[in-house]
């Protein structure tokens, strides 16, 4: 049985084993890989691997596996990594699969700082980066120091400004809360469109010399070849689209590119080693043949699968709406039940009064009943007092024949008895008017008993247990390494083909809103700045700005005047 060798394969969010054998040829464990994770455009990617001089080299997928300088380690080690960019993520991405492995890579790129970005768009992209992890804003969930653990933004921004970790944080929630409702594929293709605009974005460097033995760098990326300064990797001098190349080819050290332009002299520069000068062969072959694809009617591969893309995209559309349905129904739901339990407590509460009203309505009603009674029993005293004196009155007429001292006794004890009668008959007035007056009081005492106990009958036949709907919402080209290739590129026709890059503007131009908020952030961010701490890129990315300057205006730029005069001024640099 043949030896099989161990292999693995990191991607940007897994560790994948494989063993292949001896014979074992690149493109079939390209081909089980991408089988693998479900890739169908893989058109964009290949696997990288650290070579025995400690140089990083894509796998040739023409050749075995160990028939290349792969470092000899067990298991051995690849990166499955994008090798080519799309000039438009929007336009040409096709699978979520592919946009979750850009955003990935891109997205580290920038916090490793490979790809320059300033602070104010890093705090944005990083609002796009929760929510495309996170989902949407909670904020019973995702309170303060819920970021702790997450790098958020390149070590460089934080070093800059003397900011705490809580107040970038802050800063980046701001945006999270607005991005509310947007599907996470959504939020990952918002972060590569803002991505892409960046100036080093999709672009490889190499260190190359012209004629004259100066330093320059080579940039190879999906437009075409630029040539930039040694000390500025943000602003190309020169610019040559792959439009207007025929023919590359390289002897060992020299590298030799011919333009479609007859009259323009060779563009030739210098590489420091042969083996940087196939991979520069390597990527303008496949850079280039991606920019014809790209000018050219759909493979039928590719319609098919855009189309299927256009009904799973259709059919998520479908079940988030669905999802979006039942949460706004549970949300109101919800949010109905919040305010029926607020008016339970609300009535709970009058109930309560209701019955203090009502033990103090019964409570006076009994003090004003004794008090009635007291004053009746007062008058029938009264009534009884006034019988007495009519009858002592009768006696002492009766009795004028007595003697004199008899009658003079009899009528003083009348006088008396009238003058006490008199006193208690005008208590007894009073008391009247009182009684007149308890009589109201308790009327109206006994009224609002009554309404008290009829609110407190309709208060406990009200249900206690509020019941609402509840939703289950289930959230959401190889070169071969001799030492002399030459290829062909281009042919006369296709010096005119479209190039819609030269007419594009900045994804966050577009984007007013946005755009404005930025400018606020970076004026905040301006003051916090610890100056000391800037970078070479901070530098140049401060005089774009105040030139108005960006990666689209710069392409224009570049590209201006004939392929000959183009090759002169990198001759001259």
């Amino acid at each position: 049985m043949p030896k099989t060798i161990n292999v693995r394969v990191t991607t940007m969010d897994a560790e994948l084993e494989f063993a292949i054998q001896s014979n074992t040829s690149g493109k079939q464990l390209f081909d089980q890989v991408v089988k693998t994770i479900g890739l169908r455009e893989i058109w964009f990617f290949g696997l990288q691997y650290t070579d025995s001089k400690g140089y990083s080299t894509w796998l040739k997928l023409n050749k075995k596996v160990l028939a290349q300088d792969v470092k000899k380690e067990t298991p051995l080690q690849f990166k499955f990594r994008a090798k080519f960019f799309p000039e438009d993520v929007s336009e040409e991405i096709i699978q979520e699969i592919t946009l979750r492995s850009f955003y990935l890579q891109v997205k580290d790129g920038i916090l490793s700082d490979e790809i320059y970005c300033p602070p104010e768009t890093s705090v944005l992209l990083a609002s796009y980066a929760i929510q495309a992890k996170y989902g949407d804003y909670n904020k019973s969930t995702h309170e303060t120091g819920f970021l702790a653990n997450d790098r958020l933004l390149p070590q460089r921004v934080f070093d800059q400004h003397k900011l705490s970790r809580e107040q970038w944080e802050e800063r980046i929630t701001n945006w999270f809360i607005e991005h509310k409702g947007m599907p996470r594929e959504d939020a990952m293709l918002e972060y590569l469109k803002i991505a892409q605009d960046l100036e080093m974005y999709g672009v490889n460097y190499f260190e190359i010399k012209n004629k004259k033995g100066s330093e320059l760098w080579l940039g190879v990326d999906a437009l075409g070849l630029n040539i930039y300064e040694k000390e500025d990797k943000m602003n190309p001098k020169i610019g040559f689209p792959w439009s207007e190349i025929r023919n590359i080819s390289f002897h060992d050290k020299k590298f030799c590119i011919k333009p479609i332009d007859k009259k323009a002299p060779d563009f030739i520069f210098y590489a420091p080693r042969l083996r940087v000068n196939k991979r520069i062969l390597a990527l303008c072959m496949g850079n280039h043949e991606l920019y014809l694809r790209r000018r050219k009617p759909d493979t039928i591969e590719v319609q098919q699968m855009k189309a299927q893309a256009r009904e799973e995209r259709m059919a998520k559309d479908q079940e988030r709406s669905r999802l979006n349905v039942e949460r706004n129904a549970r949300e109101k739901a919800e949010k109905e039940k919040a305010e029926l339990q607020s008016k339970l407590i609300l009535l709970e509460e009058e109930f309560r009064r209701l019955q203090e009203t009502l033990r103090d309505s019964q409570d006076h009603i009994a003090k004003l009943e004794t008090q009635f009674e007291e004053s009746e029993r007062q008058a029938r005293e009264l009534e009884e007092e006034r019988r007495i004196l009519e009858e002592k009155r009768k006696l002492a007429e009766e009795s004028a024949h007595l003697e004199k001292e008899e009658r003079e006794k009899l009528e003083r004890e009348a006088e008396e008895y009238q003058a006490a009668v008199f006193r208690k008959e005008a208590e007894m007035a009073l008391q009247a008017e009182e009684r007149q007056r308890l009589s109201v009081e308790l009327a109206e005492a006994k009224r609002k008993q009554e309404e008290a106990s009829t609110e407190l009958i309709k208060l406990s036949q009200q249900p206690r247990e509020l019941h609402y709907a509840e939703n289950d919402e289930d959230d959401d080209v190889t070169a071969n390494g001799s030492a002399r290739i030459d290829i062909e590129m281009s042919s006369d026709a296709d010096e005119f083909l479209p190039r819609p890059e030269e007419s594009r503007v900045m994804h966050l131009d577009k984007a007013n809103k946005i755009s404005a908020q930025l400018k606020t952030l970076s004026i905040e961010l301006a003051e916090a700045k610890d100056s000391a701490q800037e970078t070479k890129h901070d530098e140049i990315h401060k005089e774009n700005q105040r030139q108005g300057r960006d990666k689209y205006k710069t392409l224009r730029q570049i590209r201006q005047g004939n392929t000959k005069l183009r090759v002169d001024q990198f001759e001259m640099m």
